[in-house]
């Protein structure tokens, strides 16, 4: 006969695992959320091979019969623009050609002859870059860009950048890649076969140098003694100033005077 004690302990043990278990059984309403195509934006593209329509671009519709065609509409957070005869219409999205196909077939019960024309000027389309660059987040992606470029133009912390790591990030639920490119090689030996193309929605990351990442490291550590030291000169200061006196805190050699 097994004690009751120790059939208590193992029927808490047995109970917690079927906890656990429970936990971490996904629930069906998450998988509704998930991303599981591309960066997760609704709408997805490669501008460089065929411009599509982001959210926030401006379409330019001409039209060589009808003047009243000829316009320009900013796509809508619906992913719609708004038409003449035709009212909203969905695109974006689509490229150039799908467009333009797409509105031929929309007006053809209203013209006999069309010649629809379209122009795509991008607003939202962007990359992103962070780590030791001064313009950190999302840039604004006009295509034909580099990696040096995109680092040159985000400007690189001198004393801390570590240019020979540069991570190219491709974000994606099934092929994710990330790719690093020493930047080192193009300064140095004008060896330019990693200077790859950015597309839009890459991640640069510029990562600090290890001396960079140790005097991070250090900074942490030593956060909350500079917030005491800096409580404890204020309190001093306003204590001065409360009873008349005059006080100096230095920031060199000197301390509180």
């Amino acid at each position: 006969m097994i004690p009751t004690p120790i059939r208590l302990a193992w029927l808490c043990v047995a109970v917690a695992l079927c906890l656990s278990a429970c936990n971490t059984t996904p629930d069906k309403r998450i998988f509704q959320y998930l991303n599981t195509d591309g960066f997760g934006n609704r709408y997805q593209g490669n501008a460089e091979e065929e411009n599509w329509l982001a959210l926030g671009d401006t379409l330019v519709m001409t039209d060589s019969y009808h003047e009243e065609l000829n316009l320009g509409a900013a796509v809508d957070i619906d992913g719609t623009i708004l038409l003449p005869e035709l009212g909203a219409v969905l695109v974006a999205g689509l490229t150039r050609t799908e467009i333009e196909a797409l509105l031929m077939e929309k007006y053809s019960p209203y013209y006999d002859l069309l010649d629809i024309r379209v122009k795509i000027t991008t607003r939202g389309k962007r990359y992103f870059i962070f780590g030791e660059v001064a313009q950190q987040g999302a840039q604004d992606f006009s295509g034909d860009l580099t990696i040096f470029e995109a680092v040159t133009r985000a400007v690189p912390q001198k004393d801390s950048a570590n240019l020979g790591r540069v991570r190219l990030i491709r974000a994606d639920p099934r092929d994710p890649l990330i790719q690093t490119v020493d930047l080192g090689d193009i300064i140095e030996r004008g060896d330019s076969t990693f200077n790859v193309l950015v597309r839009e929605r890459d991640i640069i990351y510029v990562p600090p140098t290890m001396l960079a990442q140790l005097g991070y490291f250090l900074d942490a550590i030593l956060f909350p003694v500079k917030q005491v030291v800096t409580g404890l000169a204020s309190a001093f200061y306003l204590n001065d100033r409360a009873q008349g006196r005059n006080t100096f805190i230095g920031t060199g050699t000197g301390g509180i005077f």
